[in-house]
């Protein structure tokens, strides 16, 4: 979702500024901008791409040592120039569309209160522009400004309710910006130290990710929550939300620029499809045996807790999760469930918060998440700890992300940086990463022989290549998706373990072909959905070679009987033959527990296929962002 950067520098700092924010254009927006500090208040706003601004920030010659920029995905208000970040201050008597007054800010999240906040503020004067939440604060820093931006920011937030990360600075302080955050994420950039042989002398960054600042510096402080921090040349200090000095550890973050690059691919998406070997390959890595240290990447746990004592006192595992993420746990379900023998509820993580629910201190609270600062996904922890479950953990794809510190322990996945909205190596590495949870917390609980343990890895170490066949199976898919590129509508149905792989099938084809798609568990077809079905409603039918083949079987030929056109993803010996109404695409081996990941590559294929023929924007669909920092 929305980026923040930010910087404090003895050179000029508008280039690092926009090559930040091109640095977090995977992260979704519909309009951008930067100001800086140049005598006054000086900025540039677009409504288009990165790119678009660069060029209007040199035709304008924008430059400056101190300044902010952001991308916006928008909440208040539409996607507008006016609309746009950075927002400026406009005191009592101002004209807004003359001189900026002396407050530029910009704002990632939601503020609850900014009605109340408004009307008062308009009572004393000042003039609002647009229609964000945003506008308020830099209004409210104003009115709270008397010579020293860190006491105004620090006493305007203390009236903030909703998320904020905020980054700000004052036409009357030059070489000073102040951020702060609670409920979204932002970390701080350490530059060169005072003295070095370099035009970068002591220059400080913020930014809502440590991408942002890739090629720039190496030195990231990660921020807590509730944190206010003040950066100037040389310096920069930090106050906890007790508003007492903090000390943050700089971490060595390699943040390589190049996981963003595109190389031969068409798109992002497309890269990270095929990409998927390699991951789970990276994802396995070094794993030798299931141990329970293999959890333990956090470093959170106390000692006595760690994941062995963790997973041999827990009856009962809770998975909180959103969007792919979810159901990567409802697959996850599936196998705690048959393997461990242990009671597993998933749980939508913005539902879960805000019902009650019976806690139970002896479960295992999973969440999962590729970037770690899902707003929801964190608050729904925060609420389960809340109810006394402090055995925590998570699957997730950042080492550094708020989620990791905040959970007890941790699998941390290897997918890479992921461009693309819509998720595909993060997903089924996620699945690796589940599966190998299901593994130890079966060998916990006396479940696993050693001879069922060798099997499971001896086929998890062949994922990869197991991956490549499926990806072989392109043209096939492509062949498909110009059938699908004419539908507006489309079903998928799968049983068991393979009904998830369906959710995420149709999710996949929703989100960047904007075609309505829908899934449902096969059986469920006569108790609905099957009204809907035509021969223009193609079905997409997930068919491994299980327990529920024959009973899927029945389901289908109540499709066929309506009419319908089915495109069925089998395995080699499940004896379904393509024929009049039914295309069938063959799978190159039947893979048992561990299916779900291979069956789901088709999908992905058949949704980017689709994509590319509808001529909609793969990477970036519209009206989504990849990660979802607000509520």
């Amino acid at each position: 979702m929305c980026g923040i950067v930010a910087a404090v520098s003895s050179r000029n700092i508008v280039p690092i500024l926009v090559q930040g924010l091109q640095r977090l254009e995977y992260r979704g927006y519909d309009s951008c901008g930067v100001a800086v500090h140049a005598g006054g208040l000086k900025r540039a706003r677009s409504t288009a791409r990165v790119a678009e601004l660069l060029q209007q920030v040199e035709q304008e010659h924008i430059t400056g040592t101190t300044g902010i920029a952001h991308t916006r995905w928008a909440t208040h208000g539409a996607p507008a120039v006016h609309n746009a970040h950075p927002h400026f201050s406009h005191g009592p008597g101002a004209d807004a569309d003359a001189r900026p007054g002396r407050i530029a800010l910009v704002h990632n999240g939601i503020i609850e209160n900014h009605e109340e906040l408004r009307a008062k503020l308009r009572a004393k004067g000042y003039v609002f522009a647009s229609q964000t939440d945003t506008e308020v604060i830099s209004h409210l820093v104003d009115s709270l400004y008397e010579g020293d931006l860190f006491e105004a920011v620090q006493m305007a937030v203390s009236r903030l309710q909703g998320a904020y990360a905020i980054a700000v600075f004052c036409k009357d302080e030059p070489h000073r910006v102040v951020g702060a955050r609670a409920g979204s994420p932002m970390v701080l950039g350490v530059g060169a130290t005072a003295g070095a042989d370099t035009s970068a002398d002591g220059e400080r960054f913020l930014a809502s990710d440590a991408m942002a600042l890739a090629g720039v510096t190496d030195q990231i402080v990660y921020l807590e929550e509730g944190d206010l921090v003040d950066i100037q040349l040389g310096r920069h200090w930090v106050v906890d939300k007790a508003r007492k000095p903090a000390t943050r550890p700089v971490r060595t973050v390699l943040a390589h620029s190049g996981a963003a690059e595109l190389g031969p691919y068409r798109h992002y998406m497309q890269k990270e499809i095929f990409e998927q070997p390699r991951a789970i390959g990276d994802t396995l890595e070094g794993v030798q045996a299931v141990v329970p240290e293999l959890f333990e990447a956090s470093g959170n746990h106390a000692p006595g807790q760690g994941a062995h004592a963790v997973f041999k006192a827990v009856d009962s595992v809770l998975i909180l999760a959103c969007g792919t993420s979810y159901y990567s746990g409802c697959t996850a379900k599936y196998w705690l469930e048959s393997i461990a023998k242990i009671p597993t509820q998933v749980e939508i993580a913005s539902e879960y918060r805000y019902r009650d629910s019976v806690p139970n201190p002896r479960t295992l609270v999973v969440t999962i998440t590729q970037s770690g600062e899902t707003a929801d996904t964190l608050a729904a922890l925060r609420h389960a700890q809340s109810l006394g479950m402090q055995h925590t953990l998570t699957v997730c794809n950042v080492a550094t992300s708020a989620m990791v510190r905040e959970t007890k322990l941790a699998y941390v996945t290897r997918a890479g940086v992921e461009i693309g909205v819509a998720s595909t190596k993060a997903f089924t590495t996620q699945l690796a990463g589940l599966f190998l949870l299901t593994l130890a917390l079966a060998q916990a609980k006396g479940r696993l022989s050693a001879e069922q343990e060798a099997q499971h890895l001896k086929a998890m170490r062949h994922l990869p290549a197991a991956l490549s066949a499926v990806l072989a199976l392109e043209p096939q898919l492509m062949s498909w998706a110009e059938d699908f590129a004419k539908k507006e509508n489309a079903l998928f149905l799968g049983r068991g373990l393979h009904y998830p792989i369906a959710l995420e099938g149709a999710l996949k084809l929703k989100e960047i072909t904007y075609i309505h798609a829908e899934a449902y568990a096969a059986g469920e077809l006569k108790h609905g959905p099957l009204a809907l079905v035509t021969s223009e409603m193609p079905v997409v039918t997930v068919a491994p070679n299980d327990t529920l083949l024959e009973k899927l079987k029945s389901n289908m030929q109540e499709v066929r009987a309506r009419g319908g056109v089915l495109y069925v993803l089998a395995d080699a010996d499940t004896r379904i033959e393509s024929e009049d109404g039914i295309h069938v695409i063959r799978m190159p081996e039947h893979y048992g527990p561990l299916s779900p990941l291979l069956h789901v590559v088709p999908l992905q294929l058949l949704a980017y296929h689709t994509a590319i023929a509808r001529g909609t924007d793969v990477d970036k669909p519209r009206n989504l962002a990849k990660s979802v920092t607000v509520e």
